[in-house]
């Protein structure tokens, strides 16, 4: 019985913690791009990025690891049960509770460390992340200045800088242009040749501040009563801080931490408060309490379900063991979001959403052990549901087997009218057998993982859709137009899995060795599966430009309908600011100051026009008006009731009150005006060409979308250097089985994941070229796997 213990809890404990790693790095990939940034910026320590990881990662387990014991549970078991161990096992007397009491021991680890997770762990990493960013802001803040970007995330300031030189805790500006923005309609402006920035020690008073040691500068005022009142100041060297954030926001009190961070003890206190604390009811503390033992709970009543529904899925095997995690998965954390949305709404006590599909799932539990030591018919319709999904899994993505076999002579004289025609040997039959079985398991990983996306985000919707009361039509809706991105993203990953579990399956039924033997070569096997991924990696590119734009549109639309927010727009539109075109050598470099642009009527109102010397960046002229309209007749704006002054060093040259004036050297376009936030995801090449030419004369951050042009390119041939690398890998496996394959599946993912994002944010900093920052992750691991693949006996 000690060996039979032993090698059940090894089946089922290697499964769990595949599945765990593979849910864990799912979660956690949405946190790890903006990680690394921090790293490739060297504006946080390795030390602050090891914190960063490890703060971040108990939020995720509270929920990968309950999920990850119905995986190794459900795909151990199914195991078992296909290769009739199962039934062995029973023939020697193990009944349905000596396998709950041996499973039982891996949830009951489990349940161990989700609560050591979930009432140690979880709040302390919160705590630990706020009181980490709220150091880190200062830091960040020079280091995401851009040159020629408007920042406006200071406060009451906004910045704009024409070049910037990172340095170890402080950074260089070249020509600084600075407004002070306490009266919009007056804003006070400073300019600088130069200034060298110094981030706020930290733990300190000024932690959320940084310093600006500006050098050759000067600083302009206007009166806003007097327009003929104007003071101009000059200085060689001057300092100026300006805070990160509201004062009132620079550290967090006890009453202000977020929920999260909150101690049990804490929780609790405020859970039995009778008024409301901070703004909050007491019965959202009183949620959070019962949250944080009902999720590590959920391994007990999930392996209660688990258990019986894994020995009876024998006909299926692993493959309806797969399909059975993810509909629990689903229908688990369904009731569980759908609970807590009740609860939050007061339509449900804390204790009964938050615990209502625990409760649930252990009476099914109940039911179905019930059923396997009794026998009935429960755990014969739940096991037959999951058979008949599997099968309509394959069926859809394979295709119907009766129709394939009659169109198989159909599809023969295709290939030998196009070998005659071509007069190549390519495709042959053997050919069209290894390309169908690539195809059939390639769409089958990609219908499987592209569900367990749209389940993770149905989840991360479900308290939006409560709350905004959204129709589930459009919800629907969502859903269906997320799947273009969907697929688009997990291609790739689909393409690595299906080449390793194909020659997998090649090398362990020994048929890759039967190709071998009739003097086939190992490159000319591969053929039909490269060339397919080729055609794959095209049809990603095309689908990008002609229908995934589109698709995006729609999908971020229907998004902001659920969260009952607007259409994501520029920041503060009440004050917008917008550098002018240059189109000669030697032309005055423009800024617009506005704080109202009727695109309708092509009219502003306030508006302001800065004029600097392109060498020295000195003020040259300012130009203000009231108002300030387009006149076609005259191809040109009419500024009504302003002044214009010129300066000469520290001195006016000129000032030129006016009640109507043009300025024919002020070319701008009403349309250079009309700049609407588009995301790279929403168009193709040529438009992201286009889109970013005109945010680069108009002062706006373009390098994240010069990264995003390239990969547009780069990102759909990575699926082809995907399979290159898997299939040496496939073949060095030999006969270990697919968990073997999976698992590298998730290495190789998660290795290349993190060398793209390292040279992704290398190219959003700067610090690399965009060309090499999109191509570099292709290059590295193309050339590793055509290095491999050689290496590779044929």
């Amino acid at each position: 019985m000690r060996i039979l213990t032993r090698y059940i809890l090894r089946e089922v404990t290697s499964h769990a913690l595949l599945g765990g790693a593979l849910f864990t790095f799912v979660i956690f990939t949405r946190d790890l791009g903006k990680i690394l940034e921090f790293v490739v910026r060297d504006s946080a320590s390795y030390s602050d990025v090891a914190r960063i990881i490890a703060y971040t990662l108990p939020p995720a387990l509270t929920v990968t690891i309950p999920m990850a014991v119905l995986v190794g549970i459900l795909l151990g078991l199914s195991r078992l049960a296909a290769d009739s161990e199962i039934t062995a096992m029973r023939a020697a007397g193990m009944g349905a509770i000596d396998f709950v009491r041996i499973v039982s021991l891996v949830s009951a680890v489990a349940l161990v460390l989700g609560l050591f997770n979930s009432l140690y762990l979880a709040p302390r990493a919160a705590t630990g992340l706020i009181a980490l960013g709220e150091s880190l802001k200062s830091s960040q803040a020079s280091f995401e200045v851009q040159p020629q970007v408007f920042y406006e995330e200071f406060k009451n300031r906004v910045l704009y800088i024409q070049d910037v030189t990172p340095a170890a805790g402080a950074a260089v500006w070249r020509h600084v242009f600075l407004a002070d923005l306490t009266e919009p309609a007056n804003p006070h402006i400073t300019t600088a040749e130069q200034a060298i920035v110094v981030n706020g020690t930290r733990n300190t008073p000024d932690a959320q501040t940084i310093r600006l040691h500006l050098l050759n500068g000067g600083q302009h005022d206007t009166s806003a009563t007097d327009p003929n009142q104007y003071n101009i100041s000059t200085f060689t060297s001057t300092d100026i801080p300006i805070e990160t954030e509201a004062p009132e926001d620079t550290h967090l009190g006890r009453l202000n931490t977020n929920i999260e961070a909150l101690s049990l003890p804490e929780l609790w206190h405020r859970a039995n408060i009778q008024a409301a604390t901070n703004g909050r009811a007491p019965s959202i503390y009183r949620i959070e309490f019962n949250k944080r033992f009902s999720y590590p709970f959920a391994c007990l009543v999930l392996m209660l379900v688990g258990v019986p529904l894994g020995i009876a899925s024998k006909r299926g095997g692993k493959s309806t063991g797969f399909v059975l995690t993810i509909v629990l998965v689903f229908i688990y954390y369904f009731l569980s979001s759908v609970g807590v949305a009740f609860a939050q709404s007061g339509k449900l006590s804390p204790f009964l959403g938050v615990w209502g599909a625990n409760l649930l799932f252990a009476a099914a539990g109940a039911i179905l052990l019930y059923q396997m030591s009794r026998g009935g018919i429960a755990l014969g319709i739940f096991s037959s549901i999951g058979v008949q999904l599997n099968k309509l899994i394959t069926r859809l993505t394979s295709g119907n087997q009766s129709a394939g076999s009659r169109s198989n002579y159909d599809i023969a004289t295709l290939l030998r009218r196009f070998r005659s025609i071509s007069r190549i040997q390519f495709p042959l039959l053997l050919d069209d057998y290894v390309m169908r079985e690539y195809t059939t398991n390639f769409s089958i990983v990609l219908f499987s993982f592209s569900t367990l996306f749209l389940i993770f985000t149905f989840f991360e919707l479900i308290g939006p859709i409560f709350k905004n009361r959204t129709p589930l039509i459009t919800v629907g809706e969502y859903l269906i137009n997320l799947i273009p991105y969907i697929l688009y993203n997990v291609t790739p990953l689909c393409a690595l899995v299906a080449v390793l579990v194909t020659f997998g399956a090649f090398n362990r039924s020994s048929e890759l060795t039967a190709m071998k033997s009739t003097g086939i070569s190992l490159y000319r096997i591969i053929t039909p599966v490269l060339f397919t991924t080729i055609l794959i990696s095209a049809g990603l590119f095309i689908f990008d430009e002609f229908y995934l734009p589109n698709a995006n549109r729609r999908q971020e639309a229907l998004l902001s309908v659920i969260k009952n927010k607007p259409a994501q727009t520029f920041s503060r539109p009440d004050r917008q600011w917008i550098s002018g075109q240059t189109n000669n050598a030697g032309e005055p470099a423009r800024i617009f100051y506005y704080q109202y642009f009727n695109a309708g009527k092509d009219s502003f109102d306030n508006l302001t026009v800065f004029e600097f010397d392109p060498a020295t960046f000195t003020l040259q002229r300012r130009i203000f008006a009231s108002s300030a309209s387009w006149d076609p007749h005259v191809n040109n704006w009419v500024f009504d009731n302003g002044w214009q002054r010129t300066f000469s060093g520290d001195a006016i040259a000129s000032y030129q009150p006016f009640t109507v004036a043009t300025f024919p050297e002020i070319r701008e376009q009403p349309s250079y005006f009309k700049k609407e936030y588009v995301p790279s995801q929403e168009m193709n090449y040529n438009e992201l060409s286009d889109y970013i030419t005109d945010l680069r004369q108009s002062g706006f951050d373009t390098k994240r979308l010069v990264v995003q042009l390239y990969k547009k390119i780069a990102y759909p041939l990575i699926t082809l250097v995907m399979a290159i690398l898997a299939i040496p890998f496939a073949l060095s496996m030999g006969k270990k089985g697919s968990l073997t394959g999976i698992a590298t599946a998730i290495g190789l993912a998660i290795a290349y994941y993190v060398v793209a994002l390292v040279f992704e944010s290398l190219g959003n900093v700067n610090t690399l070229p965009a060309v090499l920052a999109a191509w570099t992750p292709d290059l590295l691991f193309g050339i590793t796997g055509a290095y491999l693949l050689l290496r590779t006996p044929t």
